[in-house]
């Protein structure tokens, strides 16, 4: 008797998206991506983190769990050329998205450019509302009734990218920049890997 026909075998995996991040301090919307990174069903890993200080907090928590990191300080460097020196050491790892994560620098023109539209951040307003600093302050001065985040896709203009998502935050009264800061960042962990995950997802 001739063999049964074989069907087509399990498809292979879809390889994850190689995720850069970079941080400036402790590092929370860091962990929130790489927790979320290691649930069933992510389309991403983070296979490096970066920042551009040597002591930040968050650096410690990624070592802890198994990311390859770089640091250096960009005292004393021009924007571009430090700017360079992060992008050397993205490509080096293999990363193919950038997620800003409390990175508290300005990024160059050439460096958003070359990673135009492979590059996101996530900014403690509902854009394009509170560009900038301070936008608790900002919001609890103009009498807003709610604040929020937004991820958005990074281009040379600040905080100026499309929005990919947004999360809204109740003001209360009494609210300081403090408090409502403490609320707005427990969404951002919520809404940041949710977003990072479809945004790479879409385009694989």
């Amino acid at each position: 008797m001739p063999a049964p026909a074989l069907g087509p075998g399990p498809a292979a995996p879809v390889p994850k998206a190689r995720v850069g991040v970079l941080i400036s301090g402790r590092g929370s919307n860091m962990a929130a991506l790489l927790y979320a990174s290691r649930l069933a069903g992510a389309a991403y890993e983070i296979v490096l983190v970066a920042a551009n200080d040597p002591a930040a907090p968050g650096l410690d928590l990624a070592r802890a769990e198994g990311i390859a990191t770089f640091a250096h300080s960009h005292v004393g460097i021009r924007r571009a050329a430090f700017d360079a020196l992060i992008d050397e050491q993205l490509r080096a790892a293999g990363v193919e998205y950038v997620a800003l994560a409390g990175y508290m620098r300005l990024l160059s023109r050439d460096f958003v450019v070359k990673w135009q539209g492979r590059i996101i951040n996530v900014h403690p307003s509902l854009l394009p509302l509170y560009k900038g600093l301070d936008t608790h302050e900002r919001a609890i001065a103009a009498g807003d009734r709610e604040a929020g985040c937004s991820v958005h896709i990074v281009t040379p203009e600040l905080d100026d990218g499309p929005v990919l998502g947004q999360a809204r935050v109740a003001i209360l009264p009494g609210d300081t920049p403090d408090s409502l800061a403490a609320r707005v960042l427990i969404a951002e962990h919520q809404l940041y890997p949710r977003i990072l995950n479809a945004f790479v997802a879409g385009q694989r």
